[in-house]
């Protein structure tokens, strides 16, 4: 057998000094069989590039605009929790005063002690809640007591107005109140 024939590949492993002109660290070479040395590759052609860009680009058009369109739905599902949040609130002031908060002294009567209406005695030191709320849209969420709606005579009403921020309105636009909550 000859010389030659009988060499490993770590025997085939040739060193390259690094380019600082150091003798100390050389660095390793592998040879590869098509395209010559590992350090010599020139990474990605533009061509690669577009491919991947266009590929990137039709993923977006098809998922953004299932992701966008669920804003709307997301911030109803919110206003819905801060109304229920606002009704626990409620029905603990409730079991503390005997009463509801009037209209005139709102949903401010869960944070502040009330100083106007029938002031309640038994209030509780803190509030209610530590602060009001907003809705999802940046509006204040609006409060009656009492409310009459049809033939059916409710204690309180807590109101956010929607997207639109005005009163009424349908799919998006629509008002949510407590009443209605289960009904979308």
């Amino acid at each position: 057998m000859s010389e030659q024939a009988q060499t490993t590949p770590q025997q085939t492993m040739t060193w390259r000094r690094k380019q600082s002109g150091s003798d100390l660290h050389p660095s390793p070479v592998i040879p590869h069989p098509s395209r010559g040395p590992l350090y010599d590759d020139r990474g990605f052609t533009f061509i690669e590039i577009m491919v991947v860009v266009a590929i990137l680009a039709i993923l977006a058009a098809l998922v953004v605009p299932r992701i966008m369109g669920r804003t709307d739905d997301a911030k109803r599902t919110a206003a819905k929790v801060q109304i229920r949040n606002l009704e626990g609130a409620l029905q603990l002031y409730k079991l503390d005063n005997g009463i509801y908060p009037t209209t005139e002294q709102g949903l401010k009567a869960l944070v502040e002690r009330p100083s106007v209406g029938v002031v309640p005695k038994k209030w509780k030191i803190g509030g209610y809640l530590p602060k009001l709320p907003e809705d999802p849209w940046g509006n204040p969420y609006k409060y009656l007591s009492p409310v009459q709606r049809a033939d059916q005579k409710l204690d309180y009403e807590v109101t956010s107005l929607g997207t639109d921020g005005e009163v009424g309105g349908e799919g998006v636009n629509a008002d949510i109140t407590n009443w209605n909550l289960d009904k979308e």
